[in-house]
């Protein structure tokens, strides 16, 4: 059994309501769904003209290898309606994992731990409620130090 945390997110459509469903396809087809953060309205990154993300992050218990966990999450993401278009546009559903064990791997179709983690505000603030003490296998930092030291100067903000 491995650990995989994935981060959720969607600025297309009813944006709760698409996440509650990935969590509980998810749950059917990945693994376990052992926690999940709040959901967090964070401004756009990367291509920031677009409406305004829900992000989410949960920690699955998995038997999925890494490739098969990708598969299973852009699965999600199609049954979802993603399209996509444009690098960092608007979507109704994206599925990143962020980390998986203490996993380092580089393919074509596949880095991990998430290469660009670091450096999201919008991925740290919700990992960091679910696994603040969860090692990055490369930097040898916390989430929550990562946190603590990230740049990212976009607004995330806890919803109601």
């Amino acid at each position: 059994m491995s650990t995989a945390y994935l981060l959720l997110g969607s600025n297309l459509g009813n944006r709760t309501t698409i996440l509650r469903e990935a969590i509980d396809y998810l749950n059917a087809t990945a693994g376990n769904v052992v926690a999940a953060s709040a959901l967090y309205e964070t401004a756009a990154w990367g291509l920031e003209d677009q409406p305004a993300f829900l992000n989410q992050a949960i920690c699955v218990q998995t038997t999925l290898l890494p490739l098969q966990l990708l598969e299973t999450c852009q699965a999600t993401e199609q049954r979802a309606g993603r399209e996509r278009l444009i690098r960092w546009g608007a979507r109704t559903l994206d599925v990143d994992i962020l980390l998986y064990d203490d996993l380092v791997l580089n393919t074509a179709r596949l880095i991990l731990p998430h290469p660009r983690l670091p450096e999201r505000r919008f991925a740290l603030v919700p990992l960091v409620e679910i696994a603040a003490d969860v090692m990055h296998p490369v930097l040898e930092k916390t989430v929550a130090e990562l946190l603590a030291e990230c740049t990212d100067t976009l607004k995330v903000t806890l919803t109601k």
